[in-house]
C-alpha cells in the first residue's frame, strides 16, 4: 500500500470523510421516493384517482428498490462504484422526467415505480459499500452518517417540491427533479471508489471483529446461516412497522387526534428529523453492543410507541407527536442496524451482495406492511387498531432477537473481543 494514498487530494485517512459527505448527498437524492406524499393530492384531483391507487407507484418504487439491491450488490464489485451509480442515478432521474408526462395510473407506476425505483435500487448501495471498506474502524458511524441523507430527504425535498409546484404545477416539478437527480448523481459518482485491498485507517492495529470471529464468505453460506435468518425477520419487523408508520402519519394526526390538515402534514418535517439523526446514533450503538441488545431497545421504543397511540385521544398532540417521533426514530435505525451488523455477522469483502439480499426484508415490509395499514383501515373503520398489530410484532421482534440474533459461533461485544484478543497476546 502506498504510504502517499490520498482521497480527493487529502491524506486517505482524511479524505475519507469526504466520501461519507458525498455518500450522504447521493442519498438525500435517493430518498426523495419518501417525500412522494408531497405529490398525490394534485394526482389524485389531476387523475381522478382514489386513495390507493396513488399509493402504488410508491409501494412500487419501494419494492423495486429493495429488491434490485441484491442483483446490483453482485456488480458494484465487479464494475467498481462509479459506473452503476452513474447507471442507478439516471434511471433515478429518467423516472422522474418519464412521470412527468405520464398520463394515467398505470403509467405512473411504471415510470415512478418500477423505473425510479429500480433506479434507486441500484444505487442506494454503492455509497455504502464504499464508505465501509473505507471505514475499516468505524464501520458502525460511518454508514449510520451515509445513509442519514436517505432519512433527511423529505425535510428538505418535500418544502423544495412544494415550492416548485406552487410556481410550476406538479409535472413541471417532477421534470425538474428528473433532470437534477440525473446530473447530479453520475457527477458524484465519479468521486467514490474503493480503498485498495487491505487497507486500514490504522496500519498496525488489529480489528478484533475481523479475528475471532468466523464469518461466511459466501451467499450460499449466508443461506446456512442462522444468524442471517435472525437479521433479515428483526429487519422485515422493524421495515413494516416503520413504513407502515410513514405511510399513515398526517392520517392518524387528522383522524384520531383530529389535527388540522396543514399541521398534520408540517409535523412530517419533524418525523423526518428523528429518522435521520437516528441512523448514526443507532450505527454507533451497533459499533459498541451486541446486534441483538441494539434490536431490542429498539423493538422496546417501538412497543412505548405504539401502546401510548392505542390510547391517544382527540387533541393529544404531545402523544401523537412523541409517539411518531419514536416509531420515525426507530425505522432510521433499522437502516443503521442492518447494514452494521451484516458487516459484522459476514465476510466485509461481500458486503455489497450480502447486505442486497438482506436488504429484501426491507421489500417485504414494505410491501406487507403498507397493504396490512389500508386493510386494518378499511375493516375496523379506523387506524387505532394498527397499533395493536405494531405492539404485538414488536413484541414478536424482541423474542427472534433474543434467540436468533446471534453470530453463528461467536457473538462478542467490543469489550470481550479485545478482552479475547489480550488473553491471546498473553499467551
Amino acid at each position: 500500500m502506498p504510504p502517499d494514498l490520498t482521497v480527493l487530494g487529502l491524506p486517505a485517512a482524511r479524505g475519507r470523510w469526504l466520501l461519507v459527505l458525498f455518500g450522504m448527498s447521493v442519498m438525500l437524492c435517493l430518498g426523495s421516493v419518501y417525500a412522494w406524499s408531497v405529490f398525490r393530492g394534485a394526482l389524485e384531483s389531476e387523475l381522478g384517482i382514489g386513495a390507493t391507487e396513488s399509493l402504488l407507484p410508491y409501494t412500487l418504487a419501494l419494492f423495486f428498490y429493495a429488491f434490485l439491491m441484491p442483483v446490483t450488490g453482485f456488480y458494484i464489485s465487479r464494475l467498481g462504484p462509479r459506473p452503476v451509480a452513474a447507471i442507478g442515478g439516471g434511471l433515478v432521474g429518467l423516472g422522474y422526467v418519464l412521470s412527468s408526462i405520464a398520463t394515467n395510473i398505470f403509467a405512473l407506476t411504471l415510470t415512478y415505480g418500477v423505473i425510479a425505483g429500480t433506479g434507486v435500487g441500484i444505487t442506494y448501495g454503492v455509497p455504502m459499500a464504499v464508505v465501509a471498506k473505507w471505514f475499516p474502524d468505524k464501520k458502525g458511524l460511518a454508514v449510520g452518517l451515509t445513509i442519514i441523507g436517505f432519512g433527511l430527504s423529505p425535510l428538505i425535498t418535500a418544502p423544495l417540491a412544494n415550492y416548485f409546484m406552487g410556481l410550476y404545477g406538479i409535472r413541471t416539478t417532477l421534470r425538474i427533479l428528473g433532470l437534477a437527480f440525473a446530473a447530479f448523481i453520475p457527477v458524484v459518482a465519479l468521486t467514490l471508489k474503493f480503498p485498495p485491498e487491505g487497507w486500514q485507517a490504522r496500519p498496525h492495529a488489529q480489528h478484533p471483529l475481523q479475528s475471532v470471529v468466523t464469518k461466511p464468505h459466501s451467499s450460499k453460506l449466508l443461506f446456512s446461516s442462522r444468524s442471517f435468518y435472525g437479521l433479515w425477520l428483526c429487519y422485515a419487523i422493524g421495515a413494516f412497522i416503520g413504513l407502515s408508520v410513514i405511510g399513515i402519519s398526517s392520517p392518524v394526526g387528522e383522524e384520531i387526534v383530529h389535527l388540522r390538515p396543514e399541521l398534520a402534514a408540517g409535523s412530517l418535517s419533524l418525523f423526518a428529523l428523528f429518522n435521520g439523526i437516528s441512523r448514526p446514533f443507532f450505527g454507533w450503538l451497533s459499533d459498541r453492543f451486541k446486534p441483538r441488545y441494539v434490536a431490542i431497545f429498539n423493538y422496546t421504543l417501538m412497543l412505548i410507541a405504539s401502546l401510548r397511540m392505542v390510547s391517544a385521544q382527540t387533541g393529544q398532540l404531545s402523544t401523537y407527536l412523541f409517539s411518531f417521533c419514536l416509531l420515525w426514530f426507530c425505522l432510521g435505525g433499522w437502516l443503521a442496524i442492518a447494514p452494521t451488523t451484516t458487516l459484522r455477522f459476514f465476510d466485509s469483502e461481500q458486503y455489497a451482495q450480502n447486505y442486497g439480499i438482506v436488504f429484501t426484508a426491507y421489500g417485504v415490509g414494505a410491501v406487507f406492511g403498507t397493504l396490512a395499514v389500508g386493510q386494518i383501515r378499511d375493516w375496523f373503520g379506523t387506524y387505532t387498531y394498527v397499533f395493536y398489530l405494531m405492539a404485538a410484532l414488536a413484541i414478536i421482534g424482541i423474542v427472534i432477537a433474543s434467540l436468533l440474533l446471534k453470530a453463528d459461533g461467536k457473538d462478542l461485544s467490543k469489550g470481550e473481543r479485545a478482552s479475547l484478543l489480550l488473553g491471546t497476546k498473553r499467551n
